[in-house]
């Protein structure tokens, strides 16, 4: 019946070994496509870091963790790892009840809105500061400089006038 046609397990077959890996030892081995990094570098990514910036206020969490860190500590004294701390300060957050974490949510709370003070404070002042700035002119440094240029051109120009008209 089927005469002159491969069958579908023979294409199989072939294909299957055609996609697979050379032998590593004798034919060396295989070199990918060169990949091309479409990342930029950190340097690149990373803004400049203003150091007058205000930081942004800790959590509720990390409220309770100060003072949990201070009682873990008295308790455990070898202790030395940060992520122990850190595990066994989740497992006590999650195990404290509304109540008990309302205090922490009310310091926290207490502690955004004086971040939301400095920043505004902040942002007041960088605006302001930037706006100093660009008071100065409207055009570019090299147009400044192109007409103080055509400035000179024309006062020797008038000089040369000048000279005429004494003659």
């Amino acid at each position: 019946m089927k005469t002159g046609s491969r069958s579908r397990g023979a294409t199989r077959k072939e294909t299957k070994d055609a996609l697979k890996p050379a032998d590593d030892r004798r034919a060396g081995k295989r070199k990918g496509a060169p990949k091309v990094d479409t990342r930029k570098g950190k340097k690149e990514k990373k803004a400049i870091k203003d150091p007058n910036k205000p930081k942004r206020p800790p959590s509720a969490f990390f409220v309770f963790l100060e003072d949990f860190r201070k009682t873990f500590k008295k308790e455990n004294p070898n202790v030395k790892a940060v992520s122990a701390v850190g595990k066994a300060g989740g497992e006590r957050w999650k195990s404290l009840s509304e109540a008990e974490k309302a205090p922490y949510e009310a310091k926290a709370a207490k502690r955004k809105v004086e971040y939301e003070k400095l920043m505004a404070a902040y942002l007041k002042k960088q605006e302001s500061s930037s706006d100093e700035d660009d008071e100065g002119s409207e055009k570019s440094a090299s147009e400044v400089h192109d007409d103080e240029q055509e400035e000179d051109e024309e006062e020797e120009d008038e000089g040369d006038n000048d000279d005429n008209d004494e003659e």
